[in-house]
């Protein structure tokens, strides 16, 4: 297979490319991910071996596609799959380094991974130690500005020097010092300790840092400007030895800045590695020549950018429907209305996205789907926040590591085996206890020992289903409501997902299983084979492309969105870039609306359209009309 075949020039540069600091300018739709593909394979046919390559990412999902996609082309190419390049995203690889090379820093190798809910009750948990009132220091922003000063590369540590005397800094020290002493007891790392602590240890450990240098010669990094100061700093240090480095981004697609990302960093690396070669990715291959130029519009009003077209490679397409609603219910009618008309003219639902800014904007069009009976799905993580997925992996946790005492807590007494409130307690606070109680605590303790020597000797999928049977999970929930059965078909199912880790030996299955099931993203969640309208905000649809698109709640103040009194030119301009990401998820169709009057807080509101839909020519828009009377008349 020629590797270069179907790859424009610019691509074919890209892949091209070999040693020394590449960057790739990418817009949207511009075959970033093919390229990528291509690129490792093609270094692997020049002789590079698979092991010495590492291309990271920011979703399990899009890890995922690219592994598949470069296990594909080095089939065809006939270059053997023993060994495959390291494909994962940054978190992933933070906590494989520290469980390989965190020993000798003071990390455990099985130590647990904090979710964000996990995360917050250690912080509610501290602040009860500290008899500090929640509705003073409200514990979510607490967790918040935590997770932010460590994205920054900021410790506990550190912070508590520079707090001063001010009351809140003074407080927020104590918290967070007392947060991490929590997490030292259950041997934990949160999120933001991934990438911290692996910082940390190459900063401080010359040895590792040395050793993972040359481990991988050749880095491909993709969204790069997506990266907040923890995952830059480490791709700087990883590349410093061999100076191999692929970084991909689109400024104009960076949205992340709430969550500590920082698009400079593209600027940055381009300060770093004065002798880099720059290639722009400008042919789109998604979307109808008409979208592209209405995206084109809004994007240029941007001054924090890099300029660059994009170049249609399909037709100039459908003009693009606007829709102004009296209210929020006429709109969602509107959006179904369309969807039916799409779906009665054979599309299927699964093509078909709507996009919103914000999360209560959801309410209205799920009534809407429910009451016209329109298949959908919601991109979020519910499946692995049930109760009963959480206690498994919980029975898991605690097994590899018995000072994972909030794992413990939630599961000594699940399914009930008798073991009371003051019992727990006295457990956790290491008290003698009554024979009784003792031989329950030692029947349970037992149990997790038997869940651990089979992860350390049993596939991934063979230790979920001896954990469903050894806990009494399996009965509890056959012989109980059916709502039980329900949560039982859950647990199974979660046995399916886990095959997907049996090719790993033991006890890496469940480390990986337990390690991408704390990291999971929204886009995770969704099932593509389902045929169901997609429904989510447009920062869940990143990365994602639809035919047709739906973008609602155009207005001032809700898109761009007015947010919390921050309302400078920097916010202003990731609101223009979110809307610009929005446009470009559509391939054939983009419809937008808006509503004249909504309900927010209860209240109704009178609206403007956004500022952003002035920017579209008049040329490519198609105003659309409804008459109610039509979906009226289906139920006479």
């Amino acid at each position: 297979m020629d590797l270069l075949k179907d790859l424009n020039e610019a691509q074919k540069k890209a892949v091209l490319h070999k040693d020394g600091p590449l960057l790739v300018l990418a817009g949207a739709g511009a075959g970033k991910t093919r390229a990528i593909s291509h690129r490792v394979a093609y270094l692997i046919s020049q002789g590079v071996k698979p092991e010495d390559i590492l291309a990271i990412t920011f979703t399990n999902k899009a890890a995922e596609e690219m592994k598949t996609r470069i296990n594909k082309l080095l089939r065809v190419t006939g270059y053997g799959l023993r060994v495959t390049p390291f494909v994962s995203t940054f978190h992933s690889l933070c906590a494989y380094i520290l469980r390989k090379s965190g020993k000798d820093f003071g990390i455990s190798q099985n130590f647990s991974i904090l979710d964000k809910e996990d995360g917050l009750e250690v912080v509610k948990s501290a602040m009860k130690d500290l008899k500090i009132d929640p509705k003073q220091f409200q514990p979510a922003k607490i967790s918040a500005i935590i997770s932010r000063l460590k994205g920054n590369l900021l410790t506990s540590e550190e912070f508590a020097a520079t707090a001063g005397k001010e009351f809140f800094p003074r407080t927020m020290a104590l918290i967070w010092n007392k947060y991490e002493e929590n997490l030292k007891k259950q041997k934990a790392l949160d999120f933001d300790d991934l990438l911290l602590k692996t910082y940390l240890l190459f900063k401080k450990n010359s040895k590792a840092r040395e050793y993972y240098q040359e481990f991988w010669q050749y880095i491909l990094i993709d969204e790069y400007q997506d990266t907040n100061k923890a995952q830059y700093e480490l791709s700087r240090i990883l590349a410093e030895k061999h100076r191999n480095i692929c970084a991909i981004g689109d400024v104009d697609q960076a949205i992340y800045s709430w969550r500590g990302a920082d698009f400079r960093n593209i600027i940055n690396f381009e300060n770093d590695y004065s002798d880099r070669t720059t290639i722009v990715f400008e042919e789109n291959y998604r979307s109808t020549q008409n979208i592209l130029e209405a995206a084109a519009r809004v994007i240029e009003k941007n001054r924090m950018r890099k300029p660059k077209r994009l170049l249609a490679t399909k037709e100039k397409g459908a003009e693009i429907s606007l829709f102004e609603a009296m209210n929020e219910e006429e709109e969602a009618e509107f959006v179904v209305h369309k969807i039916k008309e799409l779906v009665k003219a054979r599309v299927n639902p699964s093509e078909i996205a709507v996009l919103y800014r914000a999360n209560f904007q959801s309410r209205i069009l799920e009534e809407s789907c429910l009451k016209h009976k329109i298949p959908y799905q919601m991109l979020g993580t519910q499946f692995y926040e049930r109760k009963e997925i959480k206690d498994i992996f919980s029975f898991l946790k605690a097994a590899l590591n018995p000072n994972d005492l909030m794992s413990v807590k939630r599961i000594i007494n699940v399914p009930v085996r008798g073991i009371g409130k003051v019992t727990i307690l006295n457990f956790f606070a290491k008290k003698e206890l009554p024979l009784d109680a003792q031989k329950k605590v030692s029947q349970f303790l037992g149990l997790l020992n038997s869940i651990k020597e089979k992860i350390d000797r049993a596939k991934t999928s063979e230790v979920i289903r001896f954990a469903m049977k050894k806990t009494g999970l399996e009965e509890f929930l056959e012989n109980s409501s059916d709502d039980d059965k329900e949560r039982l078909e859950n647990i199974k199912e979660l046995v399916t997902i886990a095959t997907r880790y049996d090719y790993l030996a033991s006890p890496d299955g469940i480390e990986r299983l337990l390690i991408d099931s704390a990291l999971f993203s929204e886009q995770d969640s969704l099932d593509m084979k389902k045929e169901a309208v997609r429904l989510m905000t447009v920062h869940s649809a990143k990365g994602l492309e639809f035919k047709y698109v739906f973008v609602v709640g155009l207005e001032e103040g809700l898109f761009p969105h007015s947010g919390f009194g921050d309302s400078g030119p920097d916010r202003q301009e990731e609101e223009r870039r979110l809307f610009y990401v929005a446009l470009t998820r559509a391939k054939e169709k983009l419809f937008l609306s808006f509503s004249a009057l909504r309900m927010v807080f209860g209240a109704k509101q009178l609206n403007l359209p956004s500022r952003f839909l002035s920017d579209i020519p008049d040329r490519l828009l198609k105003i659309e009309q409804y008459d109610r009377k039509e979906e009226i008349l289906e139920y006479i």
